[in-house]
């Protein structure tokens, strides 16, 4: 198996197009047409983490932290990341990084963040904006079906918890194809008018292409009329932080020392104690001070996050109980989900979770 064929299970895990703009996922460093002969699963793709690998005979490093984060001028190994990166290209070793692409889904970071918490009726806090398009297309009642089942077959029509979703309508279509036409209904010059159905589904927008390579396959039509609308409708399963609720509430202390404890933090920080009991909680893994106002307007007890500096402190406003529970320590367990995925698709190579801890922040 060729490392890019693990990589496409990798980008059904995470897809590419969920991720942030500002961040840098994907393959980093390596050959994508290399065979693989085994992949190594940690946080932050450091050196000693490809000596792991080396020790390990992996020449994949899938980590969830891109290693390579902004634009190197140089590499001379005058710091961690160039060093890092001169090791992995001296031993013919690849870097694949996740990152937001996993924050995003809604079964990634998040997700598992909740879960460990044992959250319930759990949802997406900041759901993705500008990422859902619009398909409309016209074709004869004959041909419609097949278009439909062509759209959903490339991932069109999936609204929430539904699949194959689609709004048809009824209309009278017109043409008149010239002297270089061959129309499927009618002769050259000669007006047409005719039955159709108007077929509108909704996509992803990263999608696009496939969608319109199905929708050209499927129809009937020599020339397919059809149009692309970006939609301001927020996407409700992919998106930054979750919020869900605790099954029994839990007083603020209970419920940090509880949260310290399955999160396997050295220490949390906290804004005051407001008196109210803990059921409703919002989470967001890696430095999430952005999301504090979310977390207020979406009606959480607790938000839990991480690296806030001492003035956003304040902004709880004394309307929910804000703690930073560190970063390596809210996305902890991100690294296990990626090894069980990994292992489920019944590679055959080993799949390896790193033993090093690359948590670089100490605590007395």
């Amino acid at each position: 198996m060729k490392i890019k064929e693990i990589i496409s299970v990798l980008e059904e895990m995470a897809p590419l197009a969920y991720a942030e703009d500002f961040d840098n996922v994907g393959l980093l460093v390596g050959d994508q047409e290399s065979e693989a002969t085994g992949v190594l699963v940690c946080h932050d793709a450091l050196e000693n983490i490809i000596d792991e690998a080396i020790a390990k005979k992996c020449n994949l490093v899938v980590c969830f932290h891109p290693i390579l984060f902004s634009g190197l001028k140089k590499i001379t190994g005058k710091n961690y990341v160039e060093r890092a990166v001169i090791k992995a290209i001296k031993n013919d070793i690849a870097i694949y990084a996740v990152h937001t692409a996993l924050d995003n889904h809604q079964e990634g970071v998040n997700k598992i963040f909740c879960d460990v918490l044992g959250l319930i009726k759990t949802k997406i806090l900041i759901p993705k904006q500008n990422f859902i398009r619009k398909l409309v297309t016209y074709t004869i009642p004959e041909n419609a079906e097949e278009v439909r089942n062509a759209l959903f077959d490339a991932g069109a029509g999936t609204i929430g918890n539904y699949e194959n979703c689609s709004f048809n309508s009824k209309g009278i279509g017109t043409y008149m194809g010239n002297e270089h036409s061959n129309p499927q209904v009618g002769e050259r010059f000669e007006f047409v008018q005719g039955d159709e159905i108007k077929i509108e589904v909704t996509f992803e927008k990263h999608l696009e292409n496939k969608i319109l390579k199905a929708l050209f396959r499927s129809h009937a039509y020599e020339e397919i009329a059809y149009e692309i609308y970006d939609l301001q409708n927020k996407h409700q399963n992919i998106g930054l932080g979750m919020i869900g609720e605790l099954k029994n509430p839990m007083k603020e202390k209970e419920f940090l020392l509880f949260a310290k404890e399955k999160m396997q933090a050295d220490g949390i920080r906290h804004s005051n104690f407001i008196g109210k009991e803990i059921k409703k909680v919002a989470v967001l893994g890696g430095a999430g001070s952005f999301a504090i106002k979310n977390a207020i307007q979406a009606g959480a007890d607790a938000y839990l996050t991480a690296d806030l500096k001492y003035h956003q402190f304040y902004e709880a406003e004394n309307r929910l109980l804000l703690a930073d529970i560190g970063h390596f320590e809210s996305e902890r367990y991100t690294k296990n989900y990626i090894v069980e995925y990994l292992r489920k698709k019944n590679l055959n190579f080993a799949v390896i979770l790193s033993e090093e801890n690359s948590n670089p922040v100490k605590y007395l």
